[in-house]
């Protein structure tokens, strides 16, 4: 599981069309802005499959993937001609998020 995104994500972007990538920095508003709703919705995610029953390694994956998966669609978004560029800076934010989304997740449940 933990070289399937690699895998995933690196034909996804040469056969995309990524015409540009941005030029920003590491710090601003939307950086912000991505680790906070990563960590969101890998909260959300974690908690719908524990809700499901799933096990906590699935909990885990699902809610992590649900997360990471949105951050690489908005920047794949981003990349295309009239986008802003895709932004690895952006997608840094969007996976430090998630890891703090599930954790907090899992302190808050079982506490």
């Amino acid at each position: 599981m933990r070289i399937l995104l690699p895998i995933a994500i690196g034909p996804l972007l040469i056969c995309s069309g990524c015409s540009h990538w941005a030029n920003d920095s590491w710090t601003g508003k939307d950086k912000a802005e991505h680790f906070v709703a990563s960590a969101a919705l890998a909260a959300a995610g974690t908690a719908y499959a524990n809700n499901q029953g799933w096990n906590s390694a699935q909990s885990r994956s699902f809610g992590l993937m649900f997360s990471v998966g949105l951050g690489a669609g908005k920047e794949l978004y981003d990349s295309r001609e009239a986008g802003s560029g895709w932004s690895w800076k952006d997608f840094s934010w969007d996976i430090a998020g998630a890891a703090a989304g599930y954790s907090a997740y899992q302190l808050i449940r079982h506490n």
